[in-house]
């Protein structure tokens, strides 16, 4: 079985992890002799990349990296977990700026890595097999690709001053990390996105799939980027794989990070059948948390608060608990969305 799924950071990198636990644990396991089990590809997103101390830092894609080859920090969800910080307090004695973005030593030997192959002309699909390779992702099924190797970055424009009228732009990771999103967005604008083209491999891994799976990142900033690359939401528009989906909002609240900071300029309510909605041309089934279910006890098919889905039929929706406390309950999360697919694909 192939499986496709389109991931940002964080939440999609333990989703992934748990994806993989789930069918390691139930005889669906990858054997990279026989190409036997269930091989799973991942679009990432690159809509947050940025150049740093003159490296090219890859967030989402080293999120997935470090967490799939078992070195991330588990606390934080990101960067690793045997880090220390030498390089960069360094520069801070050097006053060389910015030092609201972190960079680890052993993270820094990725950007590194990264930026020489990049100079001298690597493709970052190229750079990020390399780097899978490293972390022993190809030998777990798993194949990493970037939405696309066209560098693009995320901007956020926000008030400039008193003015209400002035503007002014900030790189994405600038008002997520430093300003944790509490300067209110006006606009997103993704420099480079409309002159993109899908990475290798990326529609093909999204036509080809026998089951498409969005986890639980950032709906604007990550799953929004990958489907703003021309090609990709068309791709997924005419696939027929089921295509599932699994909600980042629970109860009104984002699961992690600042997703409801991201919705508001677009003016999508901080909702789980809002952000289904961002979906609806191309997504099939959707998982919700049990707090968030249309029908008390569990729903199975959506009611009119979750409206219709790409068939043009009510959306599948069904519900369970959605905090991915550790590596089972992901696993859980995970099987759902798997179990999901195939009623889909019965149906």
């Amino acid at each position: 079985m192939q499986i496709t799924v389109l991931a940002g950071g964080v939440g999609g990198a333990r989703f992934i992890r748990g994806l993989r636990h789930y069918l390691d644990h139930h005889g669906q396991g990858w054997d990279p002799d026989t190409g036997a089990g269930t091989h799973i590809t991942i679009i990432g997103n690159t809509g947050d990349d940025i150049t740093l101390f003159g490296l090219r830092v890859c967030p989402d894609l080293d999120t997935l990296l470090y967490t799939l080859g078992g070195s991330v920090h588990e606390e934080q969800g990101w960067g690793r977990d045997d880090e220390s910080f030498r390089a960069q307090s360094e520069l801070r004695a050097l006053g060389v700026e910015p030092q609201w973005f972190g960079l680890g030593d052993h993270d820094m030997g990725t950007h590194l890595a990264r930026s020489q192959w990049l100079a001298q002309g690597v493709t970052l699909s190229e750079v990020t097999a390399r780097l899978a390779r490293r972390w022993g992702l190809p030998a777990n099924g798993i194949t990493l690709l970037p939405a696309t190797d066209v560098p693009i970055e995320t901007h956020v424009v926000i008030a400039d001053g008193a003015d209400p009228d002035a503007e002014r732009a900030v790189h994405f990771q600038q008002w997520w990390v430093q300003m944790r999103a509490a300067v209110p967005a006006k606009r997103f604008v993704v420099a480079g996105l409309s002159q993109a083209t899908a990475a290798p491999g990326v529609l093909a891994a999204i036509r080809e799939a026998d089951v498409l799976l969005l986890p639980p990142s950032n709906p604007v900033v990550s799953i929004g980027i990958i489907t703003g690359v021309p090609g990709v939401r068309d791709a997924l528009r005419g696939t027929r794989a089921p295509v599932v989906g699994v909600s980042p909002i629970i109860d009104g609240a984002p699961v992690r990070g600042h997703a409801d900071a991201c919705l508001a300029p677009l003016g999508v309510p901080v909702t789980a059948a809002a952000v289904a909605g961002l979906y609806r041309d191309f997504l099939n089934g959707w998982l919700v948390d049990t707090q968030d279910a249309p029908v008390s006890g569990g729903a199975t098919t959506a009611g009119p608060s979750y409206g219709r889905g790409a068939s043009g039929s009510p959306l599948v929706v069904r519900a369970l608990d959605l905090r991915m406390r550790d590596v089972p309950s992901a696993a859980a999360i995970a099987e759902a969305s798997l179990d999901l697919a195939a009623s889909l694909k019965d149906s």
